[in-house]
């Protein structure tokens, strides 16, 4: 089966559905469509096809990126964030509005604050449907883009000899569950740091130590000093149900440009964004911070989704 075909209807729904081939030929089609990105080339790939984002959370990142990607190659689209001015407020359930939106559109883009909604409503849509977070369980496309970053700005492949580390919410983070599966598939050792009563849920942690090495850190010092990737998330202040919480684990690691200075010369600090105090401004102009050149590199990546979903990826520039 060619890999056009593969991927054409394909729902986007956790990373456990990839494997290291499907990822080989989304990032060769992520590197044809970054070009067409930097050099500002029209294009008329998706002419014809309507995208709407579904959120039930807040976004800005993942719901804008989509939209700027179904744009660039040609396509309409259209936004349902704040879903008190949709049909959900008469109490219509998740299943149905799926299903009608499938009966209007080419492809549903959708986040939802719990965890496993998607993958459950998924067969609900005869279109693609692409889970833009759910909850505190998966970000399948926020993992896909941090795994392209980590090849682009680091310029290795992802095997045993690379070290990434994740600091800030292990618990909550679900760009971390996503991320940290998609790097033991290639056995990538894999190292945390969290605050107290936010570190990584014994079963993912059972999961991950049975395919590569974890390693926890005591200090946010000793944890940056062996990262090849220094992958750092905010406390989510919206997973806290007593608000008393999260204002004792505010505040409690920040990178600063003089904790940079015990990283490595070659490191890719990223962050998946949004950013509340946890990395120091000063640190922005540091070659090192990657995390806005991530959102370059996910644009291209859910264009590369997009066109290969909707089967209509066709190659536009050499991949040599």
């Amino acid at each position: 089966m060619s890999e056009h075909k593969y991927w054409k209807g394909r729902n986007i729904l956790r990373v456990d559905q990839f494997t290291k081939a499907d990822l080989d030929w989304l990032f060769a089609v992520t590197r044809e469509m970054l070009f067409i990105v930097d050099n500002k080339l029209p294009n008329t790939l998706l002419q014809g096809y309507c995208m709407t984002t579904l959120f039930y959370e807040p976004s800005t990142r993942t719901s804008s990126s989509f939209c700027s990607a179904m744009e660039r190659l040609g396509g309409s689209h259209h936004q349902i964030n704040g879903v008190k001015y949709s049909s959900v407020a008469k109490g219509e359930s998740v299943h149905d509005t799926v299903r009608t939106l499938a009966e209007l559109f080419d492809v549903i883009v959708m986040r939802h604050p719990e965890q496993g909604i998607i993958p459950n409503v998924a067969e609900a849509s005869r279109v693609p449907l692409i889970s833009g977070g759910d909850g505190i369980g998966e970000h399948p496309t926020q993992a896909l883009l941090d795994v392209y970053t980590i090849l682009r700005e680091l310029e290795r492949p992802l095997n045993p000899d690379l070290h990434v580390v994740m600091i800030g919410d292990l618990k909550y983070g679900r760009t971390i569950h996503s991320l940290s599966r998609l790097l033991a598939m290639y056995e990538v050792p894999l190292g945390f740091y969290a605050p107290d009563s936010l570190d990584l849920p014994e079963a993912l942690s059972a999961e991950l130590a049975a395919q590569t090495k974890i390693a926890h850190y005591a200090s946010i010092e000793d944890a940056i000093k062996e990262a090849d990737v220094f992958y750092v998330t905010r406390i989510q202040r919206e997973r806290f149900v007593n608000p008393a919480d999260y204002d004792q684990l505010k505040g409690s690691y920040q990178v600063t440009s003089e904790l940079m200075k015990h990283a490595k010369p070659k490191m890719a600090l990223m962050h998946p964004l949004p950013r509340v105090d946890e990395i120091e401004r000063t640190v922005d102009t540091d070659s090192r911070a990657a995390y806005f050149r991530q959102i370059r590199y996910g644009l291209a990546v859910r264009m590369a989704l997009l066109a290969l979903v909707l089967g209509k990826r066709e190659p536009y520039v050499s991949l040599a």
